[in-house]
């Protein structure tokens, strides 16, 4: 019994870990890391009609669409979500896991601009405030 112990924490740690999943390294593809510094990650995405991304996770993210495109997102429980999202809109999405499907009939392009978690520098009240 103590064999399949370490077997049947990796079965159900294997597919939480699967979920979280860098789009750019999972569907490098579709997926184009364009900045990556402390602050920011861009990416610039590309679907073709039909292209369907595997499973990945953002953090709080803003998606700006160039061309216009309708996606279909599928979250890890299996509700899915149709969106329609004009050429030049921006949208606020927060963390979140999921795939994507272009059901549209053009090439869907956007950016994903992923926010990343800011550590705060050290406070600085030892320093004395500069004179003027």
């Amino acid at each position: 019994m103590k064999k399949f112990i370490p077997i049947i924490c990796i079965s159900i740690v294997a597919p939480a870990t699967a979920k979280a999943q860098d789009p750019a390294k999972v569907d490098p593809g579709h997926y184009k890391i364009i900045l990556d510094n402390s602050q920011v990650r861009i990416l610039d995405i590309h679907q073709k009609p039909g292209d369907k991304s595997p499973m990945h996770s953002h953090p709080n993210h803003v998606v700006y669409s160039l061309n216009g495109e309708t996606l279909k997102f599928t979250l890890p429980d299996g509700r899915t979500k149709i969106a329609k999202i004009k050429a030049g809109q921006a949208i606020w999405r927060n963390a979140e896991t999921h795939t994507v499907e272009n059901i549209g009939k053009n090439e869907a392009h956007a950016l994903d601009i992923e926010l990343k978690e800011i550590v705060p520098k050290a406070k600085r009240s030892e320093r004395p405030p500069p004179s003027n």
